[in-house]
Parts: C-alpha cells; structure tokens; sequence
C-alpha cells in the first residue's frame, strides 16, 4: 500500500513492493498475475475497509435512528479513517490511474458500490448521500494538504 500511495500506479514498481514486504519479487508474481491486479487488490481493501468502519458506525445505532443520524455517525468515522495517510493516498491514487481503462472500471465499480452501500445503511435520499461524499472528498483534499481547519465545520454535531 505505502508503495502504490507514495509513488501512484504507474512509478511503483514490484522489485520496491517486494523489498517493503519482505519477500522476492517473484513471490508478488505467485499471488498476483501482475501488477494491475495486486494494485486493485490494495484498493478493494481501502474501500473495504472504509465499508466495514461505516458498518460498524450504525451497527448500533437505534431502529429509531432517521437518515441524517446515521450518516452522521457515519461521518463521524471517518476522520479516524483518513488519518490512515497511506490509505488515503492509495485511495487518491485509484482515482488518479483511473485514466488507464481497466483500473478506471474496477475503481468506478468501487465507487458506486461504497456509495450504494451507504444509501442503503442511512436510508438517506440521493441527494443526502451524494453531499454526504461530497464533504468526504472535501475531507480528503484538505486533509492530504495540510489543511484541516477548511474541514472543521464537517465535524461538528448537527442541530438537534
């Protein structure tokens, strides 16, 4: 993931993925039948892992818990998300490789499906959902460049 986060798709390179790792190059090429498929792999598990957290975060929320409630809980996870430099910028990068088609299709389904996946956990309406990922990436962006006061307002309690 450091690799791929630090260098993007195209700079890394396998010989400095196997180094970071701790094992032969030719190991990678045992588990992955190439580059592309072990840098989508990193991806299925940053967006992975993003799913599981905002799971998590309405688990436990009450049945009475409306729309809004429960994407706030979920926005609530994901500071502690974001603050996984490397996954963030792993995520970044899948958007960045998307130009190159076949990553771009495997990163767009990715996408759609975490979007989905939160309609589905908040019961919220499109539009809830899509300025719900529109503060995300505002967080994404701010976060990477240092500036995390642009941000601060995400992260207060809405009104009662």
């Amino acid at each position: 993931m450091r690799e791929f986060a630090e260098l993007g798709y195209e700079a890394a390179s396998t010989s400095a993925i196997a180094r970071r790792a701790g094992i032969s190059q030719p190991y990678i090429y045992a588990l992955f039948p190439n580059k592309q498929e072990l840098f989508l792999a990193v991806h299925d598990r940053v967006v992975g892992r993003i799913r599981d957290t905002f799971a998590a975060a309405v688990a436990d929320a009450d049945g009475a818990a409306g729309p809004e409630e429960r994407l706030h809980l979920m926005g609530a996870t994901y500071p502690q998300l974001i603050g996984d430099r490397f996954a963030l910028l792993c995520q970044l990068q899948a958007y960045s490789a998307a130009g190159d088609p076949a990553v771009g299709e495997h990163v767009a389904r990715g996408f759609k499906g975490l979007v989905e996946h939160v309609r589905t956990l908040s019961g919220a309406s499109p539009r809830e959902v899509a300025i719900f990922f529109a503060g995300g990436m505002l967080a994404n962006v701010t976060t990477i460049l240092g500036l995390p006061e642009v941000c601060e307002p995400l992260w207060e309690e809405p009104p009662a």
